[in-house]
């Protein structure tokens, strides 16, 4: 008979995490379809604002940025106007999957009481679900940002295919803290508040608003210690810039980040019995 340990040691593999949510495949996407459309239940546009808001968003930093405060993101010589905005908006892209997954994760399961008194529910699906919706939004808005920069630009960079591989521990960091929270939310109900301030700080810590060299240098490595600083910095190169990551430091982020994937997901399956006792 496989003992406890012998049946979570299994995950110490990514993929079969990846496999064993993958069985569920059906159920997630009605859930996560769910709780995309479920945003904007009941108003008149629809899944459309998945398009305006960053529509808008993308028109505001634009005008704000190059008209206002003329600012240069100072990495190519012949940079645009309009260049600080669109670096400004990759940022946010890419950190707000990391962001969006985390602060919801909290509540996952609180928010889903009656699945969790199901007995066969695989309640190891819910964070998937805030993570995969986080995901759909992104992906509406970098439709947004590649359109602006055919507009702007005219073109796209090779590199811009890329960004799947770049955007890897990225997607691999915030569903293993999700799986981590989403666990912790149900024991310890101040977790969603302290989480949202923690990502609060880590947003001006990380170079969304500036770039690293704007950074002093004796504070700098404090940056580099940050794993989506370099996330982030990887996504402008490969979509603005048509520069390649360095792929050491994205070597060291990709195992960090797949350490916590790991983790995070065998924590929730070891603990995931005592959530029908405290719910």
């Amino acid at each position: 008979m496989e003992t406890h340990d012998g049946r979570y040691a299994r995950f110490l593999n990514p993929f079969n995490i990846i496999y064993h949510i993958w069985q569920y495949r059906d159920l997630v996407r009605q859930l996560t379809w769910r709780a995309v459309i479920g945003r904007y239940k009941g108003s008149f546009v629809g899944l459309g604002w998945s398009f305006i808001h960053p529509l808008v968003m993308l028109a505001i930093y634009t005008f704000v940025f190059s008209t206002i405060f003329k600012s240069k993101w100072g990495v190519q010589p012949d940079e645009g106007k309009v260049a600080f905005a669109l670096a400004l908006f990759m940022g946010l892209i890419t950190f707000n999957i990391f962001s969006e997954s985390v602060n919801s994760a909290p509540t996952a399961i609180l928010d889903n009481v009656n699945f969790v008194k199901k007995v066969v529910f695989p309640m190891e699906i819910l964070p998937v679900v805030g993570f995969l919706s986080a995901v759909v939004n992104a992906l509406f808005s970098l439709v947004v940002l590649l359109l602006g920069l055919l507009i702007f630009n005219h073109y796209l960079h090779w590199t811009v295919l890329l960004l799947p591989v770049v955007w890897l521990p990225v997607l691999s960091l915030s569903l293993g803290c999700s799986f981590f929270l989403a666990s912790l939310g149900v024991f310890i109900r101040d977790v969603g508040a302290t989480i949202a301030i923690l990502t609060t700080m880590l947003f001006f810590l990380s170079p969304i608003f500036y770039p690293i060299q704007a950074i002093p240098e004796r504070f700098r490595f404090v940056c580099r210690l940050n794993p989506m600083a370099i996330f982030v910095e990887d996504a402008r190169k490969v979509v603005l810039w048509g520069m390649t990551p360095d792929w050491w430091l994205y070597a060291g982020g990709l195992a960090f980040s797949l350490v916590t994937l790991i983790l995070g997901f065998i924590w929730f399956m070891k603990t995931r019995k005592g959530f029908a006792d405290v719910v």
